[in-house]
């Protein structure tokens, strides 16, 4: 069935969960029906005009709106099945903090919506099984401009494919900010009003470089903190009188006396208004002196990133307030900064079960903390969704000592990335061990294991303590001398955690993390360094030789893996006693690794070309099998 082996071809192209405008756990809702009506209005006349522009950037400081404006546009057209793609960056989600998966992601969703695109991208998929591990040209040249340019053009006006791309500054890699910007600009080859890119983003430096670099005449540049105050004022005021709640249903509530200073005390960042309103709301019976607090601060124009900031500090004082003496309120401190600094720095956030169990600290503790904090993080309801900050700029204002005026509530990032790196090493050296999911056959593949058997053994918790533990050293700035804990680790869990990344399909992440060890635990001289160097770099040749077998079929770590290692391995010899008891007769093996480091595998005939990158970074491999 054709039809069977375009869905499976697709799967080969690995998808950002979460990065479409209609994600489930979205945090963003769209404007509230009546305001930014010209806006709206200006973005659609552009997207269904002839504007030869093809790209429409919204830029603008933080919280002024941008994101809830591209959610709009998104589910605007998607509701009318008009939308082709959208792709919504996210710094706190490890799919969507990086464009690896971005034009994956996008060709995905166009061949979904698009039985031609399909087609063409399908074809671009089976010519490449592998583009995935492409670089973003080429990813972007054979699944997204290829198959849009093999379209027929319309015999009458149509509306152009439209793709909405959110929070462009939240992706980490700059050189890819810069790279990404200047693939959407190729588009124009097209020809007019075949593709629609809508684009926003804080307008940050290597954003502003990226569109710099091409004409001018090929991008709308609409700044958004420029439009009238009055314009935004109105909108904001609306916004306030739609959301807040009357505790009662007595008086008018807020006057609009009150109303007027909310707005005034806004300038203009819908983000302020937001954080206010959950605030106020938040508080029910004290809804009244919550709005109260507010007015009653410091009414002089201090510019918005200021104003932001003392909403923040204000939410955050309120949460520790309370009847306590100097030791609890410590302790309440303390916790706020191992909790809240935990949640605003990790990686791939994570549900309050799984959180707590990674900080191994009880549920209640992390409830009690931030049960005052709803109106600056998402705390679902559904146990199964992960906590989040509400809007980046209170993550800013956390990590930034300047911006947190109160050195108590500041989060200090380093230590706090090391307590998270203690947590992890703690966490893998409790539960990991031989056979996690208890497969018992060492043949058993990847692929036979369910997701309720990972669940069950593998949880949330103990898969990000896999993944992101180097992260957290190498983000903590900490080098570690004649350090005891990693050491000990990889002498006991080595291959427990491998196993682990091979059930988790993550011995590329694995390899990566073992390369970056040795810069963060160099600078002893006793002998104890020393055999922690060789035991990092053994153990990272024994990765790169079986990194298919591990991820193919975990348990072979212990069979094929451990017993074809050299004998002089430091893997081998540390672990011989994990082999398989049931083989009787040992494999001669070589003394020493080889200079082989790894074997590639993908072509399904002979290679008659191979040539390296001039930075050396990537190889090209040409075959027989016309890839």
């Amino acid at each position: 069935n054709p039809s069977d082996d375009s869905s499976h071809l697709l799967t080969l192209l690995p998808t950002a969960a979460q990065a479409a405008c209609y994600a489930y756990d979205s945090r963003h809702d769209g404007c509230l029906e009546g305001t930014r009506a010209d806006l709206l209005k200006e973005i659609e006349i552009w997207a269904e005009g002839t504007d030869e522009r093809h790209i429409f950037w919204l830029n603008g400081w933080a919280g002024t709106g941008k994101s809830t404006i591209a959610r709009t546009i998104a589910l605007r057209y998607h509701e009318q099945d008009r939308l082709s793609a959208s792709f919504f960056f996210s710094r706190d989600q490890e799919d969507r903090r990086h464009a690896r998966k971005v034009f994956t992601t996008i060709a995905t969703q166009l061949a979904e919506q698009n039985a031609s695109l399909k087609e063409y991208i399908c074809e671009a998929v089976a010519q490449c099984r592998d583009i995935a591990d492409h670089s973003l040209r080429d990813q972007w040249t054979r699944l997204i401009l290829r198959p849009l340019s093999k379209l027929e053009a319309p015999t009458t006006p149509q509306v152009p494919l439209m793709v909405v791309i959110d929070a462009l500054d939240e992706c980490e890699d700059e050189e890819d900010v810069k790279r990404v910007i200047q693939l959407f600009a190729e588009a124009k080859a097209l020809g007019e009003g075949r593709l629609r890119l809508f684009l926003t983003s804080r307008r940050e430096t290597p954003i502003r470089l990226g569109f710099g670099e091409i004409p001018g005449d090929q991008y709308y540049d609409f700044v958004l903190h420029s439009i009238s105050s009055f314009v935004v004022e109105q909108d904001i005021l609306m916004y306030f009188r739609h959301e807040l709640k009357a505790p009662s249903s007595s008086a008018q509530w807020p006057s609009e006396a009150e109303l007027a200073r909310l707005v005034e005390q806004a300038e203009s960042l819908f983000i302020w208004a937001a954080t206010a309103c959950r605030f106020i709301n938040d508080g029910r019976r004290l809804a009244r002196r919550r709005l109260a607090s507010i007015l009653d601060g410091d009414s002089v124009r201090k510019g918005s990133a200021k104003k932001l900031d003392e909403i923040y500090a204000r939410i955050l004082v309120e949460s520790i307030s309370g009847s306590y003496d100097d030791q609890e309120r410590e302790e309440l401190l303390r916790l706020f900064r191992e909790i809240v600094g935990s949640i605003v720095i990790v990686f791939d956030p994570l549900p309050t079960i799984a959180f707590a169990r990674l900080l191994d600290k009880p549920k209640e503790e992390v409830d009690q903390t931030l049960n005052d904090l709803y109106s600056v993080l998402e705390v679902p309801k559904d146990l199964d969704f992960p906590i989040r900050v509400m809007h980046p700029s209170f993550h800013d204002f956390l990590l930034n000592k300047e911006r947190c005026v109160h050195p108590q509530l500041w989060v200090d990032e380093c230590k706090a990335h090391y307590r998270l790196f203690v947590s992890c090493i703690e966490l893998m050296s409790k539960a990991l061990k031989k056979d996690l999911c208890d497969l018992r056959h060492p043949g058993t593949r990847t692929a036979e294991v369910d997701e309720s058997r990972m669940e069950k053994y593998l949880p949330r918790e103990l898969r990000y303590a896999c993944r992101f533990w180097v992260e957290h050293l190498q983000r903590s700035r900490v080098k570690l001398v004649g350090d005891v804990q990693v050491h000990a680790f990889l002498r006991t869990h080595l291959l427990h955690w491998l196993e682990a990344l091979g059930l988790m399909q993550a011995m590329s992440e694995g390899i990566i993390m073992i390369t970056k060890l040795p810069s963060l635990v160099k600078g002893g001289k006793l002998d104890a360094d020393a055999e922690l160097d060789a035991l990092i770099w053994d153990a990272r040749r024994f990765m790169l030789y079986n990194r298919w077998v591990i991820e193919e079929a975990p348990l072979q770590t212990y069979c094929s893996a451990l017993v074809f290692a050299p004998q002089k391995s430091l893997t081998r010899q540390l672990f011989l006693w994990e082999m398989a008891g049931w083989m009787v007769r040992m494999p001669k093996t070589q003394e020493a690794w080889s200079s082989l480091l790894q074997t590639l595998e993908g072509h399904t005939n002979g290679v008659n070309a191979v040539t390296f990158s001039p930075d050396g970074q990537l190889l090209a491999s040409a075959s027989y099998d016309n890839t």
